[in-house]
């Protein structure tokens, strides 16, 4: 049985029979199949944004804008890269990215590390405003025992262990639960006005 995963950055660690798909509801479906494009599916990457153009995406929205550009390619607003043999790799949403200390982290990598943690049911991480750092990592845990949950300094060891250390949350938020969207998806743009146990 083949199994197919979606979203704006594939998990790193992926069981051998799944196959990672990239696509909007711009385009209907996923339309990179494992870093390769669909026969007719065009992608290019420009000011490190993803790009796509093919015959299935969408031409307008209901009000009649667009992301589609004049010359037909459609602004995805996702950060990612093209490998030398043309495969893509998509990092998450540009607005997601965290800049602290000049330094870019992705919350995607950062949240896959955290789930590996012991006593960590859910886990989401973003950036908050820093005077000295101008926003630094903070990680929004959903404890498996809220008696017990697991410490800063766990989670901070965990990350550095497997990622570069200014991915580390510097910040941890404890709470019931995460703000998601209908299909599941965390609602990044709510997590700085939730402090511990909201």
């Amino acid at each position: 049985m083949l199994f197919r995963s979606g979203g704006s950055r594939p998990p790193a660690v992926r069981p051998a029979n799944s196959v990672a798909t990239y696509g909007l509801t711009e385009t209907g479906s996923g339309v990179v199949y494992d870093g390769v494009p669909l026969e007719g599916v065009e992608v290019r990457i420009v000011d490190h944004e993803v790009q796509l153009r093919c015959p299935m995406q969408l031409r307008a929205y209901r009000d009649g804008t667009t992301p589609v550009d004049s010359d037909g390619w459609l602004h995805t607003n996702d950060s990612g890269e093209l490998t030398p043999d043309g495969r893509l790799i998509v990092h998450g949403r540009r607005g997601d990215m965290i800049v602290t200390g000049g330094e870019n982290v992705w919350p995607d990598a950062v949240e896959h590390a955290l789930a590996e943690v012991p006593g960590v049911a859910a886990v989401a991480v973003a950036g908050a405003p820093d005077a000295e750092w101008g926003q630094r990592v903070v990680a929004w845990v959903v404890p498996t025992d809220p008696a017990a949950p697991p410490t800063l300094n766990l989670l901070r060891g965990h990350v550095r262990s497997t990622l570069p250390a200014f991915c580390a949350p510097k910040e941890l938020r404890l709470v019931a639960d995460l703000p998601r969207t209908a299909l599941g998806k965390v609602q990044r743009h709510l997590l700085t006005g939730i402090s511990d146990h909201d």
